[in-house]
């Protein structure tokens, strides 16, 4: 089992583009599909504080439901954000990539390649 995890989404071209460059290197990377199982309020909280950046910035704010959801309300808490992305895990940016080295958003792909 590999000890990097990459949280994936098929249909991103940035997303499929990171995990080719990992393949290209001969790694063979967990794969978290994490719209067809959408990650707990607690687990992206991990995942945000391995990151180390603020939630906001994982967010795809170009999805309708960030809108609908009033997520662009400076008003609205991390743990709300949080529980919006567990319901609604289209929000999150991605791909997200989890190393030894660390974890980060690889946009765009090449940035996966600071993690190995």
């Amino acid at each position: 089992m590999s000890d990097i995890t990459i949280f994936h989404n098929n249909r991103c071209s940035n997303s499929r583009g990171a995990l080719e460059l990992l393949r290209a290197r001969g790694i063979e990377p967990n794969i978290v599909d994490y719209i067809a199982t959408p990650l707990t309020a607690p687990e992206l909280a991990e995942l945000v504080a391995h990151i180390g950046v603020p939630v906001r910035e994982l967010l795809r704010t170009k999805e309708a439901a960030y809108q609908e959801l009033g997520l662009d309300q400076p008003a609205v808490s991390d743990a709300q954000i949080l529980l919006a992305v567990a319901q609604h895990p289209q929000l999150l940016n991605r791909p997200i990539v989890v190393t030894p080295k660390g974890a980060a958003l690889c946009r765009p792909p090449e940035k996966v390649l600071a993690l190995l």
